[in-house]
C-alpha cells in the first residue's frame, strides 16, 4: 500500500510539471508558419542573407557565460546553426539545452581573413587537444549565424 501511495504521488508530480510547462519567448513573435530547414539554408546561405528566415531545431549548445548564443541542430547530421545576440539583449537559459527552439531573424555572414582564420583554427585545436599546423589553412573562414528578432524555446 505504501508503494502505491508513492507511485501515485510521483505520477501526480509528473503531471503537474507537464501542466506548468510553457514556452519561453524572447523578442518579437516568431514566424512558426514559415520554417526553413537549416540544411536548406546552409546549402546556399548567401541566398538567405537579404530577408528574414525562421529555423527550428533542438538546442545543442548555450553560452555558459552570458546566455548570448544558442546552437541549433540541423535536420542534417553534424550540421548546426548558431543564434547570436548582443550580450544582454536576450539571455538564453542553460536549461534550454535539449529543448526545441524556433527562431526568426536575419542570417549574418562573417568573413575572416587568412591570418584570423589560422588563429581561430589554432584555438579550436587547443580546445580539442589536437596538434595544429598553420600551413594546413589555405582558405579564409566564413561562418553564418542567425541574429534573431524573436526566439521561442518550446515547453520549458
Amino acid at each position: 500500500m505504501y508503494y502505491k501511495s508513492i507511485l501515485v504521488a510521483a505520477l501526480l508530480l509528473s503531471f503537474s510539471d507537464l501542466a506548468l510547462a510553457k514556452n519561453i519567448n524572447f523578442g518579437t513573435e516568431v514566424n512558426a508558419e514559415n520554417v526553413t530547414k537549416i540544411s536548406t539554408i546552409m546549402a546556399q546561405p548567401d541566398k538567405y542573407l537579404s530577408s528574414p528566415v525562421t529555423i527550428k531545431g533542438t538546442v545543442v549548445g548555450v553560452c555558459k557565460k552570458r546566455g548570448c548564443w544558442m546552437t541549433i541542430a540541423s535536420d542534417k547530421r553534424f550540421e548546426n546553426l548558431r543564434i547570436k545576440v548582443r550580450d544582454g539583449d536576450m539571455v538564453f537559459p542553460m536549461s534550454a539545452k535539449g529543448s526545441q527552439a524556433i527562431a526568426t531573424g536575419k542570417l549574418n555572414k562573417i568573413e575572416f581573413d587568412l591570418e584570423r582564420t589560422k588563429q581561430i583554427k589554432a584555438q579550436q585545436a587547443i580546445a580539442k587537444n589536437e596538434v595544429f599546423d598553420p600551413a594546413s589553412v589555405t582558405e579564409p573562414l566564413v561562418i553564418y549565424q542567425l541574429v534573431p528578432t524573436g526566439v521561442s524555446i518550446l515547453d520549458q
